[in-house]
């Protein structure tokens, strides 16, 4: 259950018991909450050690788990780069966003349109202070950059991929450089860019300690190229390929975010900061990432496809004083709940800072009580677009899958009946296909898909 918070927030928590939660009930308090928003990038389903990795070492992931709450059915907006980042900075399906795949890595490319409202303009327009620092990948013209979505400060590349010494874009050529300060192009050559990262969140963080502020660390690891520090290479030497290459990055991933955390602690805002951490999707099975390394546990799929493994994500929450420690839900969530959550605990009325159609709901019941329900009826994911545009939706638990792929495996994928349909409470790796046995829940859930096909060509 929801605790008293000892620096200022009593009075919007009292409220929020009651389950008045407005904008005015928090004005009385001077001190709104801090939000940080830590997205990791391809990592996999159980890829820590409060999931259940036993090979891995994150005690920092492990400690905020302690002091928070842990999802164990968080599934992400999408299972690709960009839409994933989209549904989650607004709210909305990542289609109705205008991102149903991901955004070209080439500068002059646009991404995510422009009159998207994020989470940055949600809470810049409530007075607080917002940065990026990491990975964009929602376009690269001024106007789809940080800078035109309303972050204050940005710092990071702007394509889906970098080598983190030289900074140049990872993937075919030409060679691209790619790092940006508040829209200018910066350079700063064999320089790591996970620490980086840190002394650019850290330093966010200092600078605005004073007034409420949004970071979103949105960093680009374990996503390949896969360049562990040092200090985990040798700690994994003996762990096998591929899995000792991903625990490497992993690691210094966990020991990244403690050190961003620590930041907070040492400033005495840890109990006054919002902290959310969760994977963009699934872990990555592509040439580039040796065919694997993450760890799905029993879920079937990875990134790139909407079987489990590509959507259900590792995700926490935790506000010392404020929220439940050490506690887990069960329930149905995505992350592109998190917008409305963040607007309700910080007393921001969506009537008036907020695009229409919002497509995610907020988790504050789930957060106050363990019992309470998933705010969902239903969900549905669309990844691509045109007629062989892969489509989930998940209702109690039932999910349909159309135009289904099976990444598990890249170097051999699987196409699976254009129908694909699964009881997850009976079959959590999705491996019996259930369509022909129950036509009138295939009807039920592609009527869904169907209402929502219409609704998103219409947005």
């Amino acid at each position: 259950m929801l605790r008293i918070c000892r620096f200022g927030l009593t009075s919007f928590l009292l409220c929020l018991a009651a389950g008045d939660v407005s904008s005015a009930a928090v004005a009385t308090e001077a001190a709104q909450p801090n939000v940080v928003i830590i997205y990791t990038d391809d990592q996999g389903s159980l890829d820590a050690n409060c999931y259940g990795s036993t090979d891995l070492h994150t005690p920092h992931l492990d400690r905020l788990a302690q002091q928070g709450i842990r999802f164990t059915q968080m599934y992400a907006p999408s299972a690709i780069c960009s839409a994933s980042r989209a549904g989650l900075l607004t709210g909305r399906f990542p289609a109705r966003a205008g991102v149903p795949g991901n955004v070209s890595s080439a500068r002059g490319h646009a991404g995510m349109p422009s009159e998207q409202r994020t989470i940055a303009e949600m809470l810049g327009s409530a007075g607080y202070a917002t940065g990026h620092v990491g990975k964009w990948h929602l376009g690269y013209t001024p106007e789809t950059m940080p800078g035109g979505q309303g972050f204050d400060r940005s710092f990071g590349h702007m394509g889906g991929c970098i080598d983190n010494y030289s900074h140049f874009f990872y993937w075919n050529g030409p060679n691209r450089h790619d790092l940006w300060r508040d829209g200018k192009e910066v350079f700063r050559d064999g320089e790591f860019f996970l620490d980086m990262m840190v002394s650019e969140g850290q330093q966010f963080i200092e600078d605005h300690q004073g007034q409420p502020f949004f970071l979103y660390w949105a960093i680009n690891a374990p996503h390949y190229p896969m360049q562990g520090t040092a200090k985990w290479r040798e700690h994994y030497k003996d762990l096998d390929a591929p899995r000792r290459q991903y625990a490497e990055f992993v690691s210094t991933v966990d020991e990244a975010i403690g050190h961003l955390v620590d930041t907070l602690d040492r400033l005495q805002l840890r109990e006054r900061t919002l902290i959310i951490v969760q994977s963009d999707h699934g872990h990555s099975t592509e040439e580039r990432a040796f065919w694997g390394g993450g760890n799905a546990g029993p879920y079937r799929g990875a990134k790139g496809c909407l079987f489990e493994g590509g959507i259900r994500v590792p995700s926490i929450v935790s506000m010392p004083g404020t929220l439940a420690e050490n506690e887990v839900r069960d329930q149905l969530a995505t992350g592109c709940d998190w917008y409305p959550t963040i607007a309700q605990l910080c007393g921001v009325d969506l009537a008036t800072s907020a695009q229409p159609s919002l497509d995610g709901k907020s988790l504050v019941p789930v957060l106050k009580q363990a019992g309470a329900p998933s705010p969902h009826d239903h969900f549905y994911w669309l990844l691509g677009g045109g007629k062989s545009a892969q489509w989930a939706v998940r209702k109690g638990p039932w999910k349909l899958l159309g135009n289904g792929r099976d990444l598990s495996d890249r170097r051999s994928p699987e196409r699976v009946e254009k129908r694909f349909l699964v009881n997850l409470q009976e079959d959590i790796g999705e491996t019996t296909n259930l369509a022909e046995k129950h036509p009138g829940i295939v009807a039920e859930l592609e009527a869904i898909h169907q209402r929502h096909s219409r609704d998103l060509q219409g947005s």
